[in-house]
Formats: structure tokens, C-alpha cells, sequence
């Protein structure tokens, strides 16, 4: 596996994958920083598109990704992180909606946790859920960061 560090306006994420796609993007600067395994090699090159199209992002130019993603998780995980990726640009969906998406209406909470854990933030956009009351609700980048990437969505603020 291949990693490398990328400072965008959210802070520095730490990016790792393989051949197969994207595996991570972790957050740096909250808490508790993901750090490259040992075995793991530091290259840039395996991450050239993946820069470029987060670049985009940030700078107002890109709506989605077209990228290689290799998460791994259980079935419920890989079904709720698919489904994420339906949720468009600039909208948002309640867990109660995203559970009704992938036809489990009463899994809410169990939705809320493989959403939490989705190892691809920003390009599986988790950030777009939210309570059902309209609340911000947790991220792993932290609330901050929740609200500067809605914000960038809803067209309110442009990060780079």
C-alpha cells in the first residue's frame, strides 16, 4: 500500500491505497491522526488524479469524483458507503433517509455508525448527512469541518 500527505484547506489528510483504488483519507489534524502502517510505502505518483481532483474540489471546480475506490468494510458498510455517493452535490439526507435508500427504514442508528466509519471522507461524502432535525451531527474531521465543506457545496465559500 502507497500513502502520502496532502494539505488542503481543511487541514492535512493522509491519503493510502494500492493498486486496487483509494483505500483511506484520513484527517490529520483532529485528535487522533491515522499514521502510515509500517509496511506502507510514502509516493506521491500513485495519488497524482486523486490530488488533482481534490484540488478541484476545493477550489469550487469539482462536484464529484471519478476516482478507483477500494474501501473495505463489512456488506452493510460497502452498501451505506455506495449509497453515500448518491447523496448530490450540495444536498443533504437525514440517516433516517439514507437507511430508507438502501432499504433498511428502521437501521438509522446502525446507517449513523457505518457512516462514521467511512474510510474515504470528502470523496465518499459522508459529510452530507446530517440529523433529522437538520443538526450537524458528528464527522470525523470534526464539526468544523462538516460545515466549511457544506458550506463550499452550497456555493457559500470557496476553500482554496
Amino acid at each position: 500500500m502507497y500513502y502520502c500527505y496532502l494539505q488542503t484547506p481543511v487541514g492535512q489528510l493522509l491519503l493510502a491505497g494500492g493498486a486496487q483504488g483509494l483505500r483511506h483519507v484520513d484527517f490529520q489534524d483532529g485528535p487522533h491522526p491515522a499514521k502510515p502502517e509500517p509496511d506502507w510505502q510514502k509516493d506521491e505518483k500513485p495519488f497524482r488524479e486523486v490530488i488533482k481532483q481534490l484540488k478541484e474540489y476545493f477550489a469550487g471546480q469539482r462536484r464529484s469524483f471519478d476516482l478507483p475506490l477500494a474501501p473495505e468494510g463489512t456488506d452493510f458498510q460497502l452498501k451505506v458507503w455506495r449509497a453515500l455517493r448518491g447523496i448530490p452535490f450540495g444536498a443533504t439526507w437525514s440517516y433516517g433517509q439514507l437507511a430508507k435508500r438502501i432499504g433498511k427504514p428502521k437501521a438509522s442508528r446502525a446507517v449513523g455508525a457505518a457512516n462514521g466509519q467511512n474510510p474515504i471522507p470528502i470523496i465518499v461524502p459522508c459529510h452530507r448527512v446530517i440529523g433529522a432535525d437538520g443538526s450537524l451531527t458528528g464527522f470525523g474531521g470534526g464539526l468544523k469541518i462538516k460545515q466549511q465543506l457544506l458550506e463550499l457545496e452550497s456555493g457559500e465559500r470557496r476553500l482554496l
